[in-house]
């Protein structure tokens, strides 16, 4: 279907010089783009782990501040429990 029309319009002499092109291109071009993907490589596995090293500092913080509010919320309910507690002894006491 695409590739019938492709050979229609193409002569044998420019599909001949293309593929002698690709041939003697080949090897200049593959270690250049090879070096290339391999920086694009490392550079993304870079990028992850300091994503990585990020998100987990974000996660020990994050444990950190939930561990001092559930701290303060025990306090504050032992404060308010203990109150009533000595009103009562009080009141006891006194009469």
């Amino acid at each position: 279907m695409g590739l019938g029309n492709l050979t229609n319009g193409m002569k044998w002499g420019t599909g001949l010089a293309v593929g002698a092109a690709a041939v003697l291109l080949a090897p200049i071009i593959l270690p250049v783009a090879g070096g290339v993907l391999k920086s694009l490589a490392k550079a993304g596995i870079k990028g992850g782990i300091i994503l990585y090293e990020k998100g987990k500092l974000m996660v020990e913080e994050t444990k950190e501040t939930l561990e001092d509010l559930t701290a303060e919320a025990k306090s504050e309910l032992a404060g308010e429990q203990a109150a009533p507690v000595a009103k009562a002894k009080k009141a006891v006491t006194t009469t």
